[in-house]
């Protein structure tokens, strides 16, 4: 199972991060590749979500079931789609510089071991491009600082 590991850290507060993190219906406004979501059932907890996603002509649906902690973690579990399996989790630790530290992992599988092999030379890259998204969203939500993000490896 392919899988991808991130830690970030940036100037901005775990709140902050958790907040545009699980704000899963504006993903549309800045998320490459997300032409739609909707939510079916919120509590403070946790949610059902259907994506879609979209590049040129392809268009596929994900339900997932979004386990919310606020303002520690957003977790995702696959529900349905064309994949076999994908799990998420977002953690957001506060640091003393008034930041945080940002950990995104993703383990995911797809039902076509053919179309997997394929993926799998652009989903690291893709996945990458996602986490930059949300980088660059807090920054036009929140402001810039004067500490930049850092990949921490």
């Amino acid at each position: 199972m392919p899988s991808i590991r991130e830690t970030r850290h940036l100037p901005y507060t775990a709140e902050q991060m958790f907040e545009l993190v699980a704000d899963v219906g504006k993903y549309p406004e800045f998320l490459p590749w997300v032409v739609a979501t909707r939510i079916r059932d919120r509590t403070a907890r946790s949610m059902e979500a259907d994506m879609l996603v979209g590049f040129k002509a392809i268009r596929e649906k994900f339900t997932s079931h979004v386990e919310l902690d606020a303002p520690n973690s957003v977790r995702v579990h696959y529900v349905d789609g064309p994949l076999r399996d994908l799990d998420n989790l977002w953690t957001f630790k506060p640091v003393e510089d008034g930041g945080c530290e940002l950990f995104f992992s993703v383990d995911f599988s797809f039902k076509n071991m053919m179309f997997e092999a394929l993926a799998g030379q652009y989903i690291d890259r893709a996945f990458r491009k996602m986490v930059a998204a949300f980088e660059e969203r807090a920054e036009q939500l929140y402001g810039s600082s004067n500490s930049s993000a850092q990949s921490v490896a």
